[in-house]
């Protein structure tokens, strides 16, 4: 299966079917979830903080991106596996493709970016050179530093029209499926009514777009120390490891 196949079946969920979507970092995780029967894989520059430890994800590298792109391909046999171009990676058309293609080469299946009209040429030059693009739209965790802080998008008309002409401009320049973040649900729905491209959630309430994706992390309950409002958390994992790592303690003495 080539690398437009997989894109073009979740792509035609839309109205059909929901997309689920998990984001994956590691083989052991990427083989659990591609054998339970996830659509979608991702490989989210989210692994800046559940993973590396940092603040948020604009110290991830293309290197990080690599590496653990690399790893969850070698667990992931039918999940389609999109990996995240990090900050920086897509100043140009040129060099998103060339970053694009350094994820594919990894194992990613497709690459996803973050922003509207500004990055319509960049998906472009990616889909024409034979790579699936996935966008992202809302609140945009590279552009943190900017605006001060995680903030819901939608909130006035304006900034849902303003989202919207961002979500045809991917549209029309060729993205199979958008990732809205932090939308509120009217305009979430608005903009899965709108689009021909399967919308696929995160923090934008349930059943207001054709999907939903979720940290992985946050659903299994292995990190603790924050867990988003919008999150369900469906295992604990974190507790079990420390019942776990105590009973080989109490063994020890």
């Amino acid at each position: 299966m080539d690398l437009s196949e997989k894109a073009n079946l979740l792509r035609a969920k839309k109205g059909q079917a929901p997309v689920s979507a998990l984001t994956a970092y590691d083989y052991a995780t990427a083989r659990l979830l591609d054998e339970a029967g996830v659509d979608l894989l991702l490989v989210g520059d989210s692994l800046g903080m559940v993973v590396l430890g940092f603040p948020d994800t604009t110290h991830v590298t293309m290197d990080h991106m690599i590496h653990h792109t690399a790893a969850v391909a070698r667990g992931s046999k039918k999940s389609l596996i999109l990996g995240d171009l990090p900050i920086n990676s897509y100043p140009d058309p040129k060099t998103a493709v060339a970053n694009a293609r350094r994820l594919v080469e990894a194992g990613a299946q497709a690459v996803k970016l973050e922003g509207g009209l500004g990055q319509a040429d960049k998906v472009r030059a990616i889909v024409e050179d034979g790579i699936p693009v996935v966008g992202h739209l809302g609140m945009l965790p590279q552009r943190v530093k900017e605006e001060g802080g995680y903030k819901k998008k939608g909130k006035t008309d304006d900034e849902t029209q303003a989202i919207l002409a961002g979500a045809f401009a991917l549209q029309e320049a060729g993205v199979f499926a958008i990732v809205l973040e932090s939308v509120l649900p009217k305009a979430s729905r608005l903009l899965t009514k709108t689009l021909d491209i399967p919308t696929i959630g995160i923090g934008c309430g349930e059943g207001n777009c054709d999907g939903e994706i979720a940290v992985i992390t946050d659903v299994i309950g292995s990190y603790p120390w924050f867990v988003p409002p919008f999150a369900t958390q469906r295992a604990d994992v974190a507790g079990e490891i420390t019942k776990a790592v105590k009973g080989y303690l109490d063994a020890l003495k």
